[in-house]
């Protein structure tokens, strides 16, 4: 069988890495905000090519926090409308409705998962204060046209990196192309974790320091609150694994872009179709995605002949109950892609051997 995404043999090549920072994270005493968590934030932070980093306890409550922190600048109010890719993992949304702000719902281009532009003047209303941009699948989705349309309008850049670790827009890593950026370090991520974690990332030091307070129940210094904040800090194991992890990033994205290459060359089936290629810089494939409309078909003979592939994501945002208060909304492009998508195996495991194998068992393919 070939897993989706195998994370023991991922870990299992740099495993003594990851052995020798438990133990020293086990020997220091610190479990909790001590030099793990200042040298991740610190080296991460150069990673991406922001002045800050702050670890949290998740992806959703990077986001949540950002929002939240606007809201106590003063940038933001509840009320007020963040336009989101329609097409995202629920987090992007929830983020936006945890603080009592209004998502405007803004489908995708269908070939690349890039906002549609030519819809954003149309959505815009006196409301609106923030654009989130969600680098899915691990494909930046930045462009100079929404920059610009940020600007113009005022409007803060938030970017949504759970899954775009290592990703890059003409030389800048995504997370560092707006004003702030969430990261997720769940374990299958790019940039894993061997339990949850998260982090910020930003320029702005007064943003960074009222995340950092909220993050850690409002508190300024002990027993001081100046916010009602909540409990999100990144445990000093997660930190000491993600430090090692870090500095292996970038060969496991190249290894993820040779068997992705490789599909991309190789799966031609008339009934399959797949994303527009970008280049290496701008993807780290964290997902790579074929769209078929006899995906469930497509799922079934793939697990038949031993091949564990996932769907990402069966149903849209829009369409799922925690949301069905919300009026009807026509959005056909974002049903389409959820309604297609399946998700090949893909991670820096897989094999050269394994790829040629999946691209010819599409290949064969028959409805």
């Amino acid at each position: 069988m070939t897993k989706f995404l195998d994370l023991g043999a991922v870990n299992a090549r740099y495993a003594d890495e990851i052995r020798q920072a438990v133990l020293r994270t086990l020997d220091s005493g610190r479990y909790l905000q001590g030099e793990e968590n200042r040298q991740f934030e610190k080296e991460y932070a150069a990673y991406i090519g922001t002045r800050y980093a702050v670890g949290c306890a998740n992806g959703l409550d990077a986001l949540t926090l950002i929002l939240r922190a606007y809201i106590e600048m003063g940038l933001l109010q509840p009320g007020d409308q963040v336009l989101v890719p329609a097409h995202t993992f629920i987090a992007s949304i929830l983020a936006i409705t945890e603080n009592a702000l209004e998502p405007v719902l803004v489908e995708p281009l269908e070939d690349t998962l890039f906002l549609d532009e030519s819809r954003l003047e149309s959505l815009l209303t006196p409301r609106c204060r923030a654009l989130m941009l969600v680098h899915l699948y691990g494909r930046c989705t930045y462009t100079e046209g929404i920059a610009g349309f940020c600007r113009r309008h005022g409007l803060l850049l938030i970017e949504d990196n759970a899954q775009s670790h290592g990703c890059c827009y003409d030389g800048r890593r995504t997370g560092s192309l707006g004003h702030a950026a969430g990261h997720s370090f769940y374990p299958s991520k790019n940039l894993g974790a061997l339990g949850d974690a998260g982090a910020v990332t930003t320029d702005d030091e007064t943003l960074a320091g009222i995340v950092r307070t909220l993050a850690n129940y409002g508190s300024s210094s002990k027993y001081i609150f100046p916010y009602c904040g909540r409990n999100s800090r990144m445990d000093e194991l997660q930190a000491a694994v993600l430090r090692v992890r870090l500095r292996h990033l970038d060969d496991d994205n190249d290894r993820r872009r040779r068997n992705a290459a490789y599909y991309y060359e190789h799966i031609d089936h008339p009934q399959v179709s797949l994303l527009r290629r970008l280049p290496d810089e701008q993807n780290v494939y964290h997902i790579f995605p074929v769209y078929c409309d006899r995906r469930d078909r497509l799922q079934a003979y793939l697990l038949e002949n031993g091949v564990e592939t996932m769907v990402h994501y069966p149903l849209p945002p829009h369409r799922q109950a925690c949301y069905r208060d919300w009026p009807p909304r026509s959005l056909p492009v974002t049903e389409r892609l959820h309604d297609r998508e399946l998700s090949l195996p893909v991670g820096p495991e897989l094999t050269a051997g394994q790829a040629a194998e999946i691209a010819a068992l599409v290949n064969a393919f028959k409805d």
